[in-house]
């Protein structure tokens, strides 16, 4: 593990770099409304590197980032026109546009391309375990200048993104600090999507930007708190990937998806603690409701639809088999008992073959490429193995779930529907009491 950490110290210092300046840019995208408008660009500047490439320009060259950079300046001069622009049409609606338009293209000029898929994937995930320190030294000099030059300008843009209509009422010339704020974030966003891919660069510029928003109003504020949390997600996210041998920009996006859903669960359990507080147990009677309508509906979904994926069921016969095993019969546990042991054995080994796999990956162990190889080939055969295993057990669970469609399904749907009338009833009682 600690070589794949040094390994990762490159691509951390990256990651930082990018949480730097697109944390600020974040919240100027998120005051103006125009969440989306990073993704188009950053859309629009993989356009520019698969033209490149189908020009025949290495995706890392020098003249794939001009043709990247040439395309997102056309695309900031377009948001930057049509952001006070009278027309029918809101801004909002020429981002999809333009960025469902530029994803269509390039996949059209990739196809065009030889390993068009592995470009594709490249370019939405980036390739930051590749990125080295010159090209980490170049993107954080040229971010410097670039936070340099918003400092100096951070007057008319805040008031811009902030209070639009006040800046208008000034006579502030909108539109040339516009289109230099969308010129220099197209610059940022180009030199982004080279190593970190268009959706990484899009999560390091709003999911911050959002999650600050819901913890403070001040910028300064939503500053910090979004640098501290870039700097969080990159640390766990490289960390993920290298302990499970995961897609490393995939794994960051991944991180601050969970962070996006915990911060807003937090704040709601905080709001509930609150009434709970002020107004008693009848604080808790819309969640009561709530989670009541849940059981009458996954019961209602078992006894309509018993074979669909019930996961709240396999959880529980994973921590009770005797829900399950009450619905076979004596043959049907033997066989069942028998295929789970053979599919652990199975997982367990294929755990320590890949761990071995990544050691060999990060040098920790040498071994042949015949080895290698081999290692391979009895992984996908064992693998086909278990796969063959889990099949049989999943034929034995669709068994059973014909069995408890009706006497589990029935009465969790009764349950969860007297449940939920139940307290509606009380809740409209409380209300007419006191009012």
């Amino acid at each position: 593990m600690i070589p794949a950490i040094e390994f990762l110290w490159f691509p951390f210092l990256a990651c930082l770099v990018l949480t730097g300046i697109h944390v600020y840019l974040g919240l100027h995208v998120l005051a103006r409304g125009v969440i989306f408008v990073d993704l188009a660009l950053a859309q629009v500047a993989a356009l520019g590197i698969t033209v490149a490439l189908l020009a025949g320009h290495a995706i890392q060259s020098d003249a794939a980032y001009w043709y990247a950079l040439t395309f997102t300046v056309g695309g900031s001069v377009l948001f930057s026109a049509s952001r006070f622009h009278r027309a029918p049409i809101p801004q909002e609606a020429i981002i999809g546009i333009v960025y469902a338009v530029s994803a269509a293209v390039a996949v059209l000029v990739v196809d065009r391309a030889p390993q068009g898929g592995e470009h594709i994937k490249q370019l939405l995930v980036g390739s930051l375990l590749t990125v080295n320190p010159a090209e980490i030294g170049t993107l954080a000099l040229l971010y410097a200048v670039i936070g340099t030059i918003h400092w100096f300008i951070r007057r008319p843009l805040l008031k811009i993104s902030f209070e639009p209509k006040a800046a208008a009422s000034q006579g502030l010339w909108i539109r040339w600090w516009d289109f230099l704020f969308y010129a220099s974030f197209g610059l940022v966003v180009t030199s982004s999507v080279r190593i970190a891919g268009v959706l990484l660069v899009f999560s390091y510029l709003i999911v911050p930007a959002a999650v600050a928003a819901l913890l403070s109003n001040s910028v300064t504020g939503r500053l910090l708190i979004g640098w501290g949390l870039g700097f969080i997600v990159s640390v766990l996210g490289l960390v993920a990937s290298a302990a499970w041998d995961l897609p490393t920009g995939a794994t960051v996006v991944t991180t601050f998806g969970i962070f996006f859903a915990a911060v807003p669960l937090g704040l709601g359990m905080r709001v509930l603690f609150r009434a709970i507080k002020v107004q008693g147990i009848s604080a808790l009677t819309g969640p009561g409701v709530a989670a009541f309508a849940a059981v009458a509906l996954a019961g209602l979904l078992l006894l309509v639809l018993p074979r669909m994926d019930h996961h709240w069921l396999n959880w529980l016969e994973e921590a009770a088999p005797t829900v399950q095993f009450t619905f076979l019969n004596q043959d049907e546990r033997e066989t069942y008992q028998e295929s789970y042991e053979s599919v652990q054995r199975g997982l367990a080994e294929m755990e320590q073959l890949r761990t071995k796999q990544q050691e060999v990956r990060w040098g920790t162990q040498e071994m042949s490429v015949e080895m290698q190889e081999r290692l391979r080939q009895y992984l996908a055969s064992r693998s086909e193995i278990t796969a063959g295993d889990q099949l049989a057990l999943k034929h034995l669970r669709s068994k059973a779930r014909e069995r408890q469609r009706f006497w589990l399904g029935l009465p969790l749907l009764g349950l969860g529907a007297v449940g939920a009338l139940t307290l509606l009833r009380a809740k409209r009682s409380h209300y007419r009491d006191n009012h």
